[in-house]
């Protein structure tokens, strides 16, 4: 039996299974078929992380099949990488074949060094592009691997692969496929890119877009921008982003041609797309894409909306909803009268739409060690990253300082399912630990106490009529029942 391959260039000829190179390679391999701009690429299989058995350097033979890939990113980009006066940097990024976001590592601006940094100024990029494109390649490059980066970028790429290999296993990760009943046998592929560079002029910058909007379940495309930034600012709610209209006044070539790509893939999909981008001196780029996280709203919203456009069947949009989407949906909202009387203690973007009550804590541990208690906790933090998601995951809501709705706060939370508003303002939260407060997440606003709650969507409401009666028409016998339940028995019935 031939043994699968440990590394694969990501050309338009390629054809490889998900299982074998993730989600983040697949997509690329596929926004490649279908001729839509993306940086050249390879990718380290799951094959070769099963290979390292522990080992903490990459077998030979694998790193001769890497050396070789990346003359294959040089001959196609016409840069050298650790050589020359057209400098080759690379991203060195994780990617399972089930979406895990933001629980693993990534190295980005990778082979960057004095000599480099040099150069990238003299191209044309300028002393400060060069300098701060050096300055984040350091800083991610110490806080993935452990270590400042060595002098010589082909160590660099092997200590950086070998590292994002093993964010297989860190804590968060493994945490994440528990609380999710994930296996913890796949391990995760490689994905080595060239750079394109969004914090290159004013003319560049980057975004993430989703095909449809992933809060409210509405059908336009909905999406962020951040002129002369890198994916990592907007991922981490580091840097507050512009709305996705920004763009479209800046470079209305480059936003059609954006929501150009978007229609395309979301048809090739068949579902809603999560997708990174990236504009260089005002050329767009697109770095990945994959089935969008969103609301329970935006899954009864979505499932019914496809199916009615034809784009999917009735079936695979009952696939789509779960029970809890739906009793979310149903949730009661707040007595506008007493919100009328109350003042907010703050606000910021919608996230994750939802109502929750609790106690503000300001730290992952408290929030650990209070909702083991029996407590009901809202953490409130600066920015969240992957070393909150366990705090997220038990918090009856989530609210940050800083960030926007592609934060990671805010993918995080959709898919938890747990309410969260983003970018109340630097050091706006600070003030309220201990402090009993109610989060509006559906309008972004913070309340003091605990506001009295009324009843939600109705019953009748059309997506919900309608998702029901296929519902219905599925299950045999009539099918009584609220549509919850019949969803809960319709997955029965697939089980048996």
């Amino acid at each position: 039996m031939t043994e699968p391959p440990a590394v694969l260039a990501l050309d338009a000829e390629a054809a490889a299974d998900r299982e074998l190179i993730g989600g983040k390679a697949w997509s690329i391999q596929r926004m490649t078929a279908l001729g839509i701009p993306v940086p050249p690429a390879f990718v380290l299989t799951t094959q070769a992380g099963r290979r390292m058995d522990g080992r903490a350097a990459l077998p030979d033979d694998v790193w001769r099949e890497v050396s070789a890939a990346v003359a294959g990113l040089e001959a196609v980009t016409g840069r050298r990488f650790a050589a020359g006066s057209r400098p080759l940097l690379v991203s060195v990024r994780s990617g399972a074949a089930t979406s895990m976001p933001g629980m693993m590592d990534t190295v980005l601006n990778l082979g960057m060094t004095d000599a480099a940094e040099q150069a990238l100024a003299e191209e044309g990029g300028g002393g400060a592009f060069a300098a701060d494109t050096h300055r984040r390649f350091r800083d991610q490059f110490e806080k993935v691997v452990g270590a400042p980066p060595p002098a010589d970028p082909w160590d660099q790429l092997h200590r950086a692969i070998v590292a994002v290999l093993g964010s297989w296993n860190s804590p968060r990760a493994i945490s994440y496929r528990e609380s999710r009943g994930l296996p913890h046998d796949g391990g995760t592929a490689v994905t080595v890119q060239a750079m394109v560079f969004g914090n290159l002029d004013e003319r560049s910058g980057t975004g993430v877009l989703f095909t449809r909007n992933p809060l409210t379940g509405g059908a336009e495309p909905y999406g962020e921008w951040l002129p002369r930034g890198q994916g990592e600012d907007v991922v981490s709610g580091r840097a507050d982003a512009l709305a996705l209209a920004d763009l479209e006044i800046a470079m209305p070539e480059v936003h059609a041609d954006l929501l150009a790509a978007a229609v395309r893939l979301e048809a090739d999909g068949g579902d809603v797309q999560d997708i990174e981008f990236t504009v260089e001196s005002g050329v767009l780029w697109l770095l990945q894409t994959r089935a969008a996280k969103r609301s329970p709203a935006a899954a009864v919203r979505h499932a019914a909306l496809l199916a009615r456009e034809g784009r999917i069947t009735a079936s695979e949009a009952l696939d789509r909803v779960l029970p809890e989407h739906v009793r979310t949906l149903l949730t009661p909202h707040l007595d506008p009268a007493e919100i009328a009387a109350t003042a907010a203690l703050a606000t910021g973007k919608p996230a994750c739409p939802g109502i929750a009550v609790g106690v503000v804590v300001t730290t992952a541990d408290e929030a650990l060690e209070r909702a083991d208690r029996g407590e009901a906790v809202v953490l409130a933090r600066p920015t969240t990253d992957p070393d909150d998601v366990a705090a997220m995951s038990v918090a009856v809501a989530v609210v940050t300082e800083l960030g926007g709705s592609t934060s990671h706060a805010a993918v995080v939370c959709r898919e938890l399912a747990v309410p969260c508003i983003v970018g109340c303002g630097a050091r706006s939260l600070r003030a309220l630990a201990g402090r009993i407060v109610t989060v509006d997440a559906s309008t972004g606003t913070v309340y003091p106490g605990e506001i009295t709650v009324v009843p939600g969507t109705r019953v009748d409401d059309p997506d919900i009529a309608l998702l029901t009666r296929w519902a219905r028409a599925e299950l045999a016998d009539g099918a009584p029942g609220s549509l919850p339940e019949l969803l809960r028995r319709r997955k029965m019935e697939k089980i048996r």
